[in-house]
């Protein structure tokens, strides 16, 4: 397929790169010209052969509305759009209803992979209508790992289903780091256990709390024995505030989820080990910047 592809940043990058090794076309645009392959997105609309894909990877809220209000006026009827950034679900609707008016189509697609997808692939679950989705397979087949489909792709639902199942994918990851990083600060803090990483390291392997998050840990504190050079700082990126929200609002009692986006607030008035987990491990799977222990 020939793809358009808006946004090169730390995950727009490497999907362009995974999907030209798999033998798809892509057309970047990006603010940035050193790595965009056209100086606009009317340039970009003009490479493209109808019907067009275009897939907006841009920061959430103002940016990506901008962006597909933009391509609004620029495409045809019979094109479709991707938001595959981390856009509230209620957005999605919206978006949707303004492209229907010139005759676009509009999939959104949940994206998990961060940094590492590139080699590792990318989980995928998108929203709208099932020939709009289907007609995206091809791209969802590349980007997403070798193995079963149904394993790292779901087409979960009508418009606004694939960023909402993320934004729940991103509340379970905020209750599983807090674990990880709170046992980590259990087995630093007691002075019992002389080797710490190589206990989680142990865990890899026949334990049931194995993950590629605690994967991602053992390789964390390789790289920064003990934390010492990074603070326990911990941003949160909005998903986590959007899920309990979510929680409130339908009568859903989510005390992990919650406690552990508290934590992530209690974090920038104190520094600890746990939080200096939490905060090496969104560094590690996407790249999130860091605070250093100086500041």
């Amino acid at each position: 397929m020939h793809l358009g592809l808006v946004g090169l940043g730390k995950m727009g990058f490497n999907m362009r790169k995974r999907l030209r090794a798999a033998g798809h076309t892509v057309t970047g645009y990006d603010a940035n010209p050193d790595v965009s392959d056209v100086g606009s997105l009317s340039e970009l609309v003009q490479e493209l052969p109808t019907p067009r894909n275009v897939w907006v990877m841009v920061p959430a809220g103002e940016v990506t509305s901008s962006v597909i209000s933009e391509l609004k006026s620029l495409l045809s009827p019979g094109d479709l759009v991707v938001d595959g950034g981390n856009s509230r679900y209620t957005e999605d609707c919206r978006h949707a209803d303004d492209l229907a008016e010139a005759g676009i189509k509009f999939v959104d697609v949940g994206v998990s992979g961060g940094v590492w997808g590139i080699t590792e692939g990318y989980a995928l679950m998108a929203g709208g209508a099932a020939e709009d989705v289907e007609r995206l397979l091809p791209i969802f087949d590349s980007l997403r790992p070798e193995g079963p489909r149904e394993e790292s792709f779901v087409h979960a639902g009508k418009v606004g289903a694939g960023h909402y199942s993320k934004m729940i994918h991103n509340g379970v990851e905020y209750g599983v780091m807090q674990a990880y990083a709170e046992g980590y600060d259990l087995l630093a803090g007691k002075g019992i256990v002389d080797d710490v990483r190589g206990v989680l390291a142990a865990w890899q392997r026949g334990t049931v709390i194995r993950s590629w998050l605690l994967e991602l840990l053992v390789k964390a504190l390789e790289d920064d024995p003990d934390f010492a050079e990074i603070s326990g700082w911990v941003e949160d990126s909005g998903e986590g505030r959007w899920t309990v929200m979510e929680a409130i609002d339908n009568a859903v009692p989510a005390p992990v989820i919650t406690a552990a986006l508290f934590a992530r607030f209690a974090s920038r008035d104190t520094d600890s080990d746990a939080m200096k987990a939490v905060a090496a491990l969104r560094q590690q799977f996407g790249g999130h910047a860091v605070r250093s222990a100086e500041d």
